[in-house]
């Protein structure tokens, strides 16, 4: 049985919504939702929240999770992820959001398949398709092109493909939502690179993994996650979470 356990890096510190972990969303902090949804994937054994903020632990014992500390000088949510699954007896490790709380179990049983039928598969993500319009040139919307295989070939904050002949409604874009599997041999080695050119330019953390000759096998799936940046955003869910009760 391969055994694979999902992390949620959590941090208090946010630019643009300290704290955000804790939010309160229907009488719950957001990443009690997050826990509580991705605790129903069928290929995850194990889960687990790793912070650096006592107020984010205790918040997480309070609700009955799993949780550990780890070092407060991570630069990226990788780092983070790789001091917590490094102790673990563990195959796969499933990188979770921590600020989606309306995150879908399958998407997480859908990302970790590839790895776990095929073991040559070091990496998987996700895409699902661009809907809107005004998504198409918007840098915080990532989009990624793969192969005839399902492996990325690019991910990028500019819209690819470009469309020379053709009018961009007539083309097919993806998004690419931040959900990861790594096998834990892996996840390791990737988080010691160093930064890439490309991933600088871009400040697109996955770009290292490509540009040292990793695949990264891509997934397609129908669910968009919501995510939560700004207070905003937050209302938003809300009011979204709030229709589904």
């Amino acid at each position: 049985m391969t055994k694979v356990v999902g992390i949620i890096p959590a941090r208090y510190a946010s630019t643009r919504f300290p704290g955000k972990p804790l939010a309160d969303i229907l009488g719950k902090p957001m990443i009690q939702h997050v826990y509580e949804r991705a605790r129903k994937a069928k290929t995850v054994g194990q889960l687990l929240v790793a912070t650096d903020d006592q107020r984010i632990f205790d918040a997480v014992k309070a609700f009955g999770g799993e949780v550990v500390m780890t070092r407060a000088d991570h630069p990226t949510g990788t780092d983070r992820l790789a001091e917590a699954a490094a102790k673990l007896d563990v195959d796969l490790i499933v990188n979770i959001q921590g600020d989606e709380p309306m995150i879908e179990a399958e998407v997480i049983d859908a990302a970790a398949t590839p790895l776990i039928e095929d073991p040559s598969i070091p990496m998987s993500t996700l895409m699902s398709r661009v809907t809107e319009p005004a998504e198409l040139h918007d840098p915080n919307v990532v989009k990624v092109v793969v192969d005839r295989n399902g492996f990325a070939l690019y991910f990028s904050r500019a819209l690819i493909p470009y469309a020379r002949d053709k009018a961009e409604s007539d083309v097919t874009y993806y998004y690419h939502p931040g959900l990861y599997v790594y096998r834990k041999d892996f996840l390791l080695t990737y988080a010691a690179l160093a930064p890439t050119p490309l991933e600088q330019t871009e400040k697109l953390e996955q770009l290292r993994a490509l540009e040292n000759g990793y695949r990264i096998k891509v997934v397609e799936t129908r669910h968009r996650p919501v995510s939560v940046d700004t207070p905003e955003d937050l209302e938003n869910v809300k009011r979204l979470m709030g229709r589904k009760r």
